[in-house]
C-alpha cells in the first residue's frame, strides 16, 4: 500500500475527531463548574451533592457520556436506516405531550418521570435532523425541483408547529436552524429574504404608526413601478409584493394582540423599550456588567450568590460566567462555540456522504441557534424565550440531547475516515 498521509492521520487518530471530543469535555466540565456557583449555598458545599443542580447534573453528564459512547459503537449506517423512525417518534413524543405532559411556566413541553423531566423536542430535532439528510440524500431526489423544496420545508415545518401548540416558542425557534441548512443546499434567497423582510416589518409596525408604514411601503411600490414602467411582468410582482406588505402590516395588530401570548407580547415590549417586566434582563445584564474584565472569582459574584437573577443555573447561565470571569471567562465561552461551530462546518465540509454532510450541516446550525440566542437574551438582543446553552445549561434532556447530535456526528466523520482507510488497503 502506497503512503497516504489522509490514512497515516486516520490511523493515528482511530477515526474519530478527538480536537471536538475535548472540546466537548471542557465545556460540559466549564458548564458543570458554573452550575454549581449559580446554585451554591454555604450550607451545602459539596458539589457532588444530588440535592443540588450540580450533583445532578454530574449524574446526567455520565449519563449523556454513557450514551455517547453507545453512539459510537453502533454501526453508521443505522442513522441513515432509521432517520424517519426517529423523526415519526419525536413527533408523536410531542403531540403526546400536549396532551399527557406536565405543565411548566405555562409550557406542556415535558413529561415528567419521577423527579426527572423528559423533553421530547429533543428527540425531534434530531429525528428532524436525520430524516432531512436522508430524504435529500436519497437518489431519486434533486433540490431543484421545486417538489423537493417544499417537502423538506414540510419536514422541518411539520414539529415544528407540533412544537408550537406545545406553547413552547423557544424550541420552536431552533427549527428555523434547518432553513440555514436547506439554503445551504440551495433554497433561493429570495425567500430567506421574504423571512427576514417579515420580521423587520413585524418590529416596525409595533414602533411606527401602521398607516404611515403603509403609506411609506406605498409609495416605495410606486417607486418601483415608475422604475420599471417598461417591465410588464416586474411590475405585476411589485403591486403583488406591494399589496401584500401592506396587508401584512395590518394582521400585525392581530397576530400581536390575539395570537400572542401575554407574557409573549410582555417580552417583545422589553426588547422594544416599550415597558413590560424586565427585571431578568436587568440584573443579566448587572451581573455580566459587575464582571469587568477578570471577573469577582469563582464563587464570590454577587448577582449570582443573592439569587438576583432568575434561572440563573439554566437559561441565565451566562451571567454567572460573566460575573465570576468577567470579560476574559465570557469571551473564552465565545470563543469556543465559534471554534466548535467552526469545526462543525469543517467536518461538514470533508464528508464523501451526502447524507452526513447535510446532518453534519444541521448540527452545527442547531448550535449557533441555540449560541446566539442563549447568549443574546442574557445581553438583551433578544427576547428572553428560554432555551439552554449548549453543554453549559443546566437539565438533563438537554445535555443528553446535544450530546447524542454532535456524537452521531462524531461516529458518522468517524466512518468518512475508516471508508478511506479500507480504500486505502
Amino acid at each position: 500500500m502506497a503512503y497516504n498521509p489522509r490514512t497515516k492521520e486516520a490511523f493515528e487518530s482511530g477515526g474519530l475527531d478527538w480536537l471536538t471530543i475535548f472540546l466537548f469535555l471542557g465545556m460540559v466540565l466549564f458548564g458543570w463548574l458554573a452550575i454549581f456557583s449559580a446554585v451554591y449555598d454555604p450550607e451545602f458545599p459539596n458539589i457532588f451533592d444530588t440535592r443540588l443542580n450540580s450533583g445532578r447534573q454530574l449524574i446526567f453528564i455520565g449519563i449523556a457520556a454513557f450514551i455517547g459512547l453507545i453512539l459510537l459503537v453502533i454501526d453508521a449506517k443505522f442513522y441513515s436506516a432509521f432517520g424517519y423512525v426517529f423523526y415519526a417518534v419525536g413527533v408523536i413524543l410531542c403531540i403526546s405531550v400536549i396532551f399527557i405532559g406536565a405543565e411548566t411556566k405555562g409550557a406542556k413541553a415535558w413529561f415528567a418521570l419521577g423527579s426527572f423531566k423528559f423533553q421530547p423536542v429533543e428527540i425531534a430535532k434530531y429525528g428532524t435532523a436525520l430524516a432531512l439528510s436522508k430524504y435529500l440524500s436519497s437518489y431519486e431526489v434533486s433540490f431543484k425541483e421545486w417538489k423537493t423544496k417544499l417537502i423538506s420545508i414540510g419536514i422541518v415545518v411539520l414539529p415544528m408547529l407540533v412544537v408550537l401548540l406545545q406553547n413552547d416558542t423557544g424550541s420552536a425557534m431552533v427549527f428555523l436552524a434547518f432553513f440555514m441548512v436547506l439554503y445551504r443546499e440551495g433554497l433561493p434567497s429570495f425567500l430567506i429574504v421574504m423571512v427576514i423582510m417579515a420580521i423587520v416589518l413585524f418590529v416596525m409596525t409595533l414602533l411606527v404608526d401602521k398607516f404611515l408604514l403603509a403609506y411609506i411601503l406605498a409609495a416605495i411600490g410606486a417607486l418601483f413601478v415608475f422604475i420599471l414602467r417598461s417591465n410588464r411582468t416586474a411590475i405585476l410582482i411589485v403591486i403583488a409584493a406591494a399589496v401584500l406588505a401592506i396587508g401584512y402590516v395590518f394582521s400585525v395588530e392581530y397576530v400581536y394582540n390575539d395570537v400572542l401570548q401575554p407574557h409573549q407580547r410582555g417580552r417583545i415590549d422589553v426588547l422594544l423599550g416599550k415597558g413590560g417586566d424586565d427585571w431578568n434582563i436587568r440584573q443579566s445584564k448587572i451581573a455580566i456588567g459587575s464582571g469587568g474584565f477578570f471577573g469577582q472569582g469563582y464563587l464570590d459574584g454577587t448577582q449570582t450568590k443573592y439569587d438576583f437573577v432568575p434561572e440563573q443555573s439554566t437559561d441565565f447561565i451566562f451571567c454567572t460566567i460573566g460575573e465570576e470571569f468577567g470579560f476574559v471567562g465570557s469571551a473564552g465561552v465565545v470563543l469556543g462555540f465559534v471554534f466548535l461551530m467552526i469545526r462543525l462546518v469543517i467536518i461538514a465540509e470533508r464528508q464523501k456522504n451526502k447524507f452526513s454532510r447535510i446532518y453534519a450541516y444541521s448540527v452545527a446550525c442547531i448550535f449557533f441557534i441555540h449560541f446566539t440566542i442563549n447568549i443574546g437574551m442574557t445581553i438583551g438582543l433578544v427576547p428572553v424565550i428560554g432555551i439552554p446553552l449548549p453543554f453549559f445549561s443546566y437539565g438533563g434532556s438537554s445535555l443528553i440531547g446535544f450530546t447524542i447530535l454532535l456524537f452521531t456526528l462524531l461516529k458518522l466523520d468517524a466512518n468518512r475516515v475508516n471508508e478511506i482507510q479500507s480504500l486505502n488497503d
